[in-house]
C-alpha cells in the first residue's frame, strides 16, 4: 500500500472553478416522453440538481415540430408543439431547463436523405435557409409565450459535431458556417439577448475547425456568445459482440488539447476571453463503451472535474441516464451506456463523483488544496474534499489541516470503490441478468451506494491529522467539521457499546 501525505496550507489559495451542476446531457429529446427516462431524470435532479439539459433531436421527426402541406396549389408550413411542450414541461417540473441544440433537420425541410442513429436523425442542410430560420424563430417565440422571459437565458447551440460527416453531410465546413451565420443573425434580430454558440465540434480536425470558424466570424463581423466543443478521452475502441472496449488516454494530453482550444480563441483579439462550453464530455464516445459502468470511470472523471473549469466556463456530462437509443435499444442492464444512472435508478460509481463535486460546491468555494489526486475546500463549517485513486495500488492518504487546539472534529467519509460501491460486480456475480426482476434490481441497487464512515479527531499542535483509505479506482468524499458534543443526561456511549 502506498502512503501519501497532504499538508493543507491555509494561506495558500488555489484556483478551482467547480461548475459541475451547470448542464448535463441526454439522449434524443423524444425519449423524455417515456416513464423510465423521467424517473431517472427526477432521481438525478433530486440528488444532484443540474441547471440545464442538452440533447439531440429538437427538430427531428419524432418531436414533430415542422410540417409542410399544400393548399390551393401553394406550399405552406405549420408547426406542432404538442410533444415539445410535454417534454419541456417535464424538464421544468423537475427543476431543469433546456440547453437548446438546434438540430437535426426535419425530413420535410432536409436537402437530402442522410440520417444517423437507430432513430434516423437527418443530418443534411436545409433545402431552404429561410424556412429553417423561420422555424427557429417560431420556436423561440413559442417558448417565450409559454415559459416567459426566462427563455432568453436558455443557452443555444447551432447543430452538433458538424466536423464529422455522419452528423453533417460531407462534414462541409463552409456549409456549416452558412448555417451558423443565418441562424445567429436571425436569432439576434429577433432578440439579441439570446446567447448563441458553436461550432459544437468533436475530435477530428478540431484546431482547423475552431480556427476556421473564428476566421469566418471575424470576416463576417459576427461575435458568437461562446465557443462550443466536445471532449472524450479514449482511444479508438475494439468492438466485441455488442460492446466497445477502449483504453483511456493520458489525462495531461487531454487537458493540453483543451488548452489548445483556449489558446486559439485567445489568439484572436476580437474573441479573446470568449467563454468555452464543453457541451459533451465523457470517457468513451460510444453508448456501448463498457468503461462507463466501472469504478475506474468514476476515478478518472474525478480528476477531469477537478480541472475542466480551468479553461472552460461550462462542461456537460454525456449523459444523465441510460435511456438512450443511438445504436438501438440497449441489450442488457449494464451495457456500457453513457448514463450515470442505469435502468431502475441504479446509480453507477460515476454518479457519485458528480454528487461529491456538487456537495463540495455546496460546502464552500474557497479552495485550499488541489493536486492530481485531490481537491480540498474550506468554509466556516470546516473542510471538505474529494480524493481519488486511478493507480494500481491502494493508497492511504494522510491529511494534515491546521485547526485550533483544544477542540474535537468529526471526520465523515463516503467511499466509492470496487469493494464498497460496485453494482456492476453484484450484477456480474448474480449471473449478468439482461432483464433483472424487480427483486434483482433492488438487490443490485443496494450495492450502488457509498460506504459511510466516521471518527472523532482531536487537534494537536495546531493541526488535525486524518488518514483516509483510497483504494484502487476509488473516490472518497470527506468532511472535517467542528464537533459539538451535547450528550443527554445519563447517556454514556462507551458504556453502551461495551454492554454485554
Amino acid at each position: 500500500m502506498v502512503t501519501g501525505k497532504i499538508v493543507v496550507d491555509l494561506n495558500k489559495k488555489e484556483t478551482f472553478n467547480n461548475n459541475v451542476d451547470y448542464c448535463v446531457g441526454t439522449g434524443r429529446l423524444g425519449l423524455a416522453l417515456t416513464d423510465e427516462y423521467l424517473r431517472e431524470l427526477e432521481f438525478v435532479q433530486k440528488m444532484i440538481g443540474f441547471s440545464y439539459i442538452r440533447g439531440h433531436g429538437l427538430f427531428s421527426d419524432d418531436v414533430s415540430i415542422y410540417h409542410e402541406y399544400e393548399e390551393n396549389g401553394e406550399k405552406k408550413v405549420e408547426y406542432n408543439y404538442t410533444y415539445l411542450d410535454r417534454i419541456f414541461d417535464s424538464f421544468i417540473r423537475v427543476g431543469i431547463r433546456p440547453y437548446l441544440e438546434l438540430g437535426f433537420m426535419p425530413s420535410e425541410l432536409a436537402s437530402g436523405t442522410q440520417t444517423i442513429f437507430y432513430w434516423k436523425g437527418n443530418t443534411t442542410p436545409p433545402k431552404d435557409y429561410k424556412k429553417w430560420t423561420d422555424m427557429v424563430i417560431a420556436l423561440l417565440k413559442h417558448l417565450k409565450n409559454r415559459y416567459g422571459e426566462e427563455v432568453v437565458s436558455w443557452p443555444i447551440e447551432v447543430w452538433n459535431e458538424p466536423n464529422l460527416p455522419g452528423f453533417w453531410y460531407k462534414a462541409d465546413m463552409e456549409e456549416y458556417f452558412k448555417l451558423f451565420k443565418e441562424t445567429f443573425l436571425a436569432i439576434k434580430e429577433f432578440d439579441k439577448r439570446f446567447m448563441v454558440g458553436g461550432p459544437a465540434i468533436c475530435g477530428v480536425r478540431d484546431a482547423e475547425w475552431i480556427e476556421g470558424f473564428l476566421s469566418f466570424c471575424k470576416k463576417e463581423g459576427i461575435r458568437p456568445d461562446r465557443i462550443t466543443r466536445h471532449h472524450y478521452t479514449v482511444e479508438f475502441p475494439e468492438r466485441i459482440g455488442h460492446y466497445d472496449y477502449s483504453k483511456l488516454e493520458d489525462s495531461e494530453m487531454r487537458f493540453a488539447n483543451l488548452q489548445s482550444t483556449r489558446d486559439i480563441v485567445d489568439s484572436f483579439d476580437e474573441f479573446k476571453g470568449l467563454p468555452i462550453h464543453l457541451t459533451e464530455f465523457s470517457t468513451s464516445y460510444t453508448p456501448k463503451g463498457v468503461i462507463h459502468d466501472t469504478n475506474i470511470n468514476a476515478a478518472y472523471l474525478a480528476r477531469q472535474l477537478s480541472r475542466l473549469g480551468d479553461v472552460n466556463e461550462a462542461y456537460s456530462y454525456w449523459t444523465f441516464g441510460d435511456v438512450f437509443e443511438e445504436q438501438g435499444v440497449p441489450d442488457s442492464l449494464f451495457h456500457g451506456g453513457f448514463g450515470m444512472v442505469a435502468a431502475g435508478n441504479i446509480p453507477k460509481p460515476t454518479f457519485w463523483t458528480f454528487y461529491f463535486y456538487k456537495q463540495l460546491k455546496l460546502f464552500g468555494q474557497e479552495c485550499v488544496h488541489r493536486d492530481d489526486n485531490s481537491v480540498i475546500v474550506k468554509s466556516d463549517k470546516g473542510y471538505a474534499g474529494i480524493l481519488w485513486n486511478i493507480d494500481e495500488e491502494d493508497q492511504n492518504r494522510e491529511i494534515s489541516i491546521a485547526c485550533p487546539d483544544g477542540g474535537e472534529y468529526t471526520l465523515i467519509t463516503k467511499t466509492v470503490d470496487e469493494v464498497s460501491c460496485n453494482p456492476l460486480k453484484m450484477w456480474h456475480d448474480m449471473g449478468e441478468p439482461a432483464y433483472p426482476s424487480a427483486d434483482e434490481i433492488e438487490m443490485i441497487r443496494s450495492a450502488a451506494w457509498p460506504l459511510a464512515g466516521s471518527s472523532v479527531v482531536a487537534t494537536e499542535n495546531g493541526s488535525a491529522d486524518v488518514s483516509v483509505l483510497v483504494r484502487r479506482n476509488g473516490v472518497v468524499y470527506f468532511t472535517l467539521t467542528k464537533r459539538d458534543f451535547t450528550p443527554d443526561r445519563g447517556y454514556d456511549y462507551e458504556k453502551v457499546i461495551a454492554f454485554h
